[in-house]
């Protein structure tokens, strides 16, 4: 297969900052990657680039997000006292004050939109930023992890280039402030596939929210029950996503591919595995439509790491040896690590489990087919310049 010319986003400066040592949010996971990566040769390939990024100007940041939130951000980045401001979400567990905290949140938006922009005007067909993905992140308000929505940053650059783009979140948390920011526009599709926000975080993301105005029916949700497995994770991929977005033939694909759906993620109850993280990535790829990868997610960091490294793999048409390079197992030995191997068996749930957790899935594809694709299906490709 012929390669493509793709670019890693990638700065060493994100290693200066830290949510804290108890904070399951590790910025360290970029590192590790990368580590991977060079352990494979993944840095070294014909057709790839490795750039830096810088972090993204006030104006861009305030495309989206409002200036008196900012303005809080930047007060509370510059000093190491604890602070708290509730109202715009700042100094929670979720969500610490620390210093730089500013700083480190406008160099990963800088990150997605260099990634973007690499698409967008310098020929890359693909571009993939391990910082992004903060999907969280609301207009005033921080949650989840999440400061600065680099998504929605970047994709009103696009816009106001006259982009449609469509964004699919893989993560195990519903992408909410990606889809409220375009929630009434039919300019941006938004797909998230995630656990259930009838008791996960954020408590959104049900098939009922479709979108409103413009916007109705390009919001698209499917939530999976707990135990999840492969299986049932590429039915809804298959049955949703995928149709959906050949369907809306967008200028661009940005995906936020966080690796806490693994079954061995401390924080999620999601039971999937590479195989199936593989397949959808393959597919997306197969498209050959521009796309932009963001990192999200992923709290088991040797999993991020694996799951990162398929993927950039995938990116550039690499086939990897299954097992670990031995210089990489030295390498996390003395830091715990007991892995020896980059994929997983395919993984099949529990039976009693698996079958709530398919006729789950099974009712919200049947809703979406009936709420969705009957009449909207076929205007996807007809919408507003």
């Amino acid at each position: 297969m012929q390669p493509c010319r793709t670019a890693l986003i990638y700065s060493p400066l994100f290693g200066k900052f830290s949510y804290g040592d108890n904070h399951p949010f590790k910025l360290q996971r970029n590192r590790l990657a990368y580590d991977l990566f060079d352990a494979y040769g993944l840095l070294k390939l014909q057709n790839m680039q490795i750039r830096d990024c810088y972090p993204v100007t006030d104006e861009q940041m305030l495309t989206f997000h409002d200036e008196a939130y900012l303005s809080r951000l930047k007060e509370f980045s510059v000093s190491d006292e604890p602070r708290a401001d509730f109202r715009f979400g700042l100094g929670d567990a979720d969500c610490p004050v620390f210093k730089g905290l500013y700083d480190c949140a406008a160099l990963g938006a800088g990150a997605t939109f260099e990634a973007v922009r690499l698409v967008e005007e310098d020929g890359f067909e693909i571009a993939f930023n391990l910082t992004g993905g903060w999907h969280h992140a609301h207009q005033a308000k921080a949650s989840g992890f999440s400061y600065i929505n680099d998504a929605v940053i970047a994709i009103n650059w696009l816009l106001s280039r006259g982009r449609r783009v469509l964004y699919l979140d893989i993560d195990a948390h519903h992408g909410d402030g990606v889809q409220e920011a375009y929630y009434d526009t039919d300019q941006v599709l938004t797909i998230s596939l995630h656990e259930s926000g009838i008791y996960f975080y954020p408590g959104t993301g049900f098939e009922n929210e479709i979108g409103e105005g413009r916007g109705k029916g390009y919001s698209v949700n499917v939530p999976l029950l707990a135990h999840t497995d492969d299986a049932i994770y590429m039915k809804a991929f298959d049955e949703v996503a995928y149709p959906l977005i050949a369907a809306f033939n967008p200028d661009i694909i940005i995906t936020q591919i966080g690796a806490d759906t693994f079954r061995t993620d401390p924080l999620t109850n999601l039971e999937i595995t590479t195989h199936s993280y593989c397949q959808i990535l393959a597919k997306i790829k197969r498209l050959k439509i521009p796309w932009v990868a963001l990192g999200g997610g992923g709290y088991d960091l040797m999993n991020t790491a694996r799951a990162w490294t398929l993927a950039w793999a995938i990116m550039n048409n690499i086939e990897l040896n299954p097992r670990l390079p031995p210089a990489f197992i030295d390498k996390i030995k003395p830091l715990g690590y007991q892995n020896r191997v980059l994929l997983d068996a395919m993984h099949w749930a529990e039976e009693s489990e698996r079958l709530l957790a398919l006729a789950a899935v099974e009712k919200s594809i049947g809703l979406i087919k009936k709420t969705i694709f009957p009449g909207i299906l076929g205007n996807y490709g007809n919408t507003s310049a």
